[in-house]
């Protein structure tokens, strides 16, 4: 199976998710699933398709995307099963640390000046 995501890698999402991520959520397959729903949540929340038009974007814009693609998808990861981290606070502090990033990158992506600029660079 090839990664099938278009923003972001199942290697990236893996590297976030840490160690201790399950074997079964860090899965090619599953990394493919939670990075369709991850860029399907950012296209709607910015209002923007950013997949339809991900070739004809410039390096900086793609950096953001897979950011927030990557972000999101390790928190799905992590969720799966937190039995593999050293304690639930661990894998809590890891979340909290994606969704921040996550959080960041959508607020870039939704400000209309931005996606001007990120369309017009």
């Amino acid at each position: 199976m090839a990664d099938t995501g278009i923003f972001a890698t199942t290697a990236e999402v893996q590297r976030k998710a840490g160690a201790g991520a399950s074997s079964t959520s860090k899965a090619e397959a599953y990394v493919n699933d939670f990075m369709t729903q991850a860029e399907s949540e950012i296209n709607a929340l910015t209002r923007y398709n950013w997949s339809d038009n991900y070739a004809s974007l410039n390096a900086d814009v793609k950096g953001v995307l897979k950011e927030a693609a990557s972000n999101l998808a390790a928190i799905y990861v992590i969720v799966y099963d937190m039995s593999g981290y050293n304690s639930r606070t661990e894998a809590e502090d890891l979340i909290n640390v994606l969704r921040d990033a996550y959080l960041r990158c959508i607020g870039i992506l939704r400000d209309k000046k931005a996606q001007d600029f990120m369309n017009g660079a």
